[in-house]
């Protein structure tokens, strides 16, 4: 395997599994790894998973990708409704991009609705529980293939 996924995951999501259960499910972010890479794995990627609650460390994460990585899935918790900088960091990313959300943004808080991410990836994934991992990695195969 020589192509590489950069997964990320934002501020918060290392509580995954004890946080709001009723609202993100009770899989740890361990797990949702784990099962994401076993799904690229098959499909002939390697993953590479990084989780901080600091945003510095996703945009330097996004901007070592960029000779690295043939996509980034990005779950940015918080930071999808706030953050221009990481909105940039990855419109320079010359690969596939794809946001991912646990819950559904759009039927939470109104200052949920608004993903600054949005406009700079491929596509959004939101809503689905752990199987949005699952259509993420999907996603990235069939972008990266054509099929």
């Amino acid at each position: 395997m020589t192509d590489e996924i950069l997964l990320l995951s934002g501020p918060n999501l290392d509580q995954l599994g004890t946080r709001s259960p009723e609202i993100y499910g009770s899989q740890t972010l361990q797990e949702h790894v784990a099962r994401f890479t076993q799904l690229s794995n098959e499909n002939g990627f390697s993953v590479r998973h990084l989780q901080s609650n600091f945003e510095g460390d996703l945009i330097e994460a996004v901007h070592g990708a960029r000779d690295a990585s043939v996509a980034i899935v990005i779950n940015a918790g918080a930071l999808t409704h706030s953050s221009w900088a990481l909105c940039d960091a990855l419109a320079s990313f010359p690969g596939v991009k794809v946001e991912v959300h646990l819950s559904n943004p759009a039927a939470r808080e109104p200052f949920r609705h608004v993903s600054t991410l949005a406009g700079v990836v491929n596509g959004t994934i939101a809503g689905f529980g752990a199987q949005s991992y699952y259509l993420a990695a999907e996603a990235v195969r069939r972008l990266l293939t054509s099929s």
